[in-house]
């Protein structure tokens, strides 16, 4: 479903999650100016979709869900860890030395490609 489908509450719940890089669904509701049930109910349709994902939590002494924006593939921008055809230093679990080789070749890279 793209999110032109979606209604108009849900595109605004769903906006109030991407802007806040998560938050707790008793604050959602809130934010949203509407009551749990329907709050409860656009987060539960938005999860559904595939939009947002829920995990259960304790927040101010209660449970609740902690509430966060999904990230499509296809939204994922891989270009910026490339410099030419040079995938950067930094992505894997070996520590980079900024003053090897293979760091500095894939900074030139980088220059290149402006």
């Amino acid at each position: 479903m793209a999110e032109e489908d979606l209604s108009e509450d849900e595109m605004r719940g769903l906006e109030l999650v991407r802007q806040s890089g998560g938050i707790h669904q008793s604050d959602f509701w809130k934010e949203m100016d509407v009551d749990s049930r329907k709050g409860s109910r656009i987060i539960e349709s938005l999860a559904e979709k595939g939009y947002v994902s829920r995990e259960e939590t304790v927040y101010n002494g209660h449970n609740t869900y902690y509430i966060e924006a999904e990230v499509k593939a296809e939204e994922l921008d891989f270009s910026l860890l490339m410099a030419g055809d040079m995938l950067s230093p930094f992505i894997g679990d070996e520590e980079v030395d900024p003053n090897s080789d293979k760091f500095s070749q894939w900074v030139m890279n980088l220059a290149y490609q402006r």
